[in-house]
């Protein structure tokens, strides 16, 4: 059974930092390809992309929004994938979950519409950016 868990949220000020863990079981991402995403939601509003990585080949996409600031990476011995968040933004916070799908491929699709789909979540950690 694939498993994940996030951790690494927080309260920061907006310009600081965060980096977001998420430890996967199940699986393992030296022999799995598997598409793991960041996703999150603010209040009132609908799940949105925010980044994925292929669990064995690496590859990377981030939704404009992020691009410069936010940079996904995985460490294959620790089964774990990280979203470091710089020049964090008020408009960050949300709570943020990750998603992994093993059929799918890391890239603008995934982002734009596997939150509406996937079925395998963790339990989400919050991020708060104050001013």
């Amino acid at each position: 059974e694939v498993q994940l868990v996030e951790s690494g949220g927080g309260l920061v000020q907006a310009g600081g930092s965060l980096r977001l863990s998420c430890a996967a079981s199940g699986f393992t991402f030296d022999f799995d390809n598997y598409a793991i995403g960041w996703f999150r939601q603010a209040p009132g509003k609908e799940r949105e992309g925010v980044s994925c990585i292929s669990s064995r080949e690496g590859n990377t996409y981030y939704t404009d929004s992020v691009k410069g600031r936010f940079t996904i990476s995985k460490d294959n011995a620790k089964n774990t994938v990280y979203l470091q968040m710089d020049s964090l933004k008020p408009e960050d916070t949300a709570v943020y979950y990750c998603g992994a799908d093993l059929l799918d491929s890391c890239g603008s699709y995934y982002v734009q519409h596997a939150g509406g789909y996937l079925e395998v979540w963790g339990q989400g950690t919050l991020v708060t950016v104050s001013l």
